[in-house]
């Protein structure tokens, strides 16, 4: 049986990068529709039209998932349209500039905990919601090294991510009498849009495991297996996707 075999998903972030790997595989491995969520109206539509392309079954929805009303309408948009929710990837993020931790201001801070995390709460709580309802389901969050080690230079994306895990294991613990299943990944170092616009990637390159950056598909491989019915007995789980870095 294929992994995603006959679910209905959403994934978050989905017009690049580690979302959109992960909306073609979902699909690959034999979800009945998965609806692609971001702001990126183009990137968007081009995760659709790979995953159709591919003979998949997809829609593309964009909200912010910042907005509490547009992510519940959204979720009742699919449960309108498919009648259930079976696993959802909370994967929307953003980076940002590096800097002193006494020179950020205010407006970096609010922007970066409203996209990280914030909108990780939102997504969960309408997300377990509807698999209340239904008898069960599967969340995955997309944390990051820095939600286990600080990255030096953000203080608010460290504080993000940490605060991703967070919100995934007081879940996983709440929910686990429930059906609901929800982990988080914990990519290192992965070769996508946001960080290539990452001002802190040149120095950082010669550091990484092997010298190379991690494919968006590593990380969305692992996403959808634990979204799968492969990993039923696993929740509560930060399973770092990185190549080794953090065993160093």
């Amino acid at each position: 049986m294929e992994m995603a075999d006959g679910k209905v998903v959403l994934v978050t972030g989905g017009g690049s990068g580690m979302g959109q790997a992960g909306a073609q595989i979902f699909a690959r491995e034999g979800a009945e529709h998965v609806y692609v969520v971001d702001v990126n109206d183009e990137g968007g539509e081009q995760t659709v039209k790979a995953v159709t392309g591919a003979g998949g079954s997809a829609t593309f929805a964009h909200v912010d998932v910042t907005d509490d009303a547009a992510v519940s309408a959204l979720v009742a948009r699919i449960v309108g349209e498919h009648g259930r929710l079976d696993a959802a990837w909370n994967n929307a993020g953003i980076t940002d500039d590096s800097r002193p931790f006494n020179e950020l201001d205010m407006a970096h801070w609010d922007r970066m905990i409203a996209v990280n995390l914030t909108s990780v709460f939102i997504c969960m709580r309408h997300e377990i919601t509807q698999m209340l309802a239904q008898g069960g389901g599967a969340i995955v969050n997309t944390s990051s090294g820095a939600g286990l080690a600080p990255a030096p230079g953000l203080p608010h994306y460290t504080a993000a991510k940490h605060g991703v895990l967070g919100l995934t294991k007081v879940a996983a613990t709440e929910y686990n009498k429930s059906n609901i299943r929800v982990n988080a990944v914990c990519p290192g170092m992965v070769d996508t849009p946001m960080l290539r616009s990452w001002n802190g990637l040149e120095e950082m390159l010669p550091y990484l495991p092997g010298g190379k950056l991690g494919l968006p598909s590593q990380v969305a491989e692992a996403a959808v297996w634990l979204c799968s019915d492969s990993a039923d007995w696993v929740s509560g789980v930060s399973m770092v996707v990185d190549g080794g870095g953090m065993a160093h």
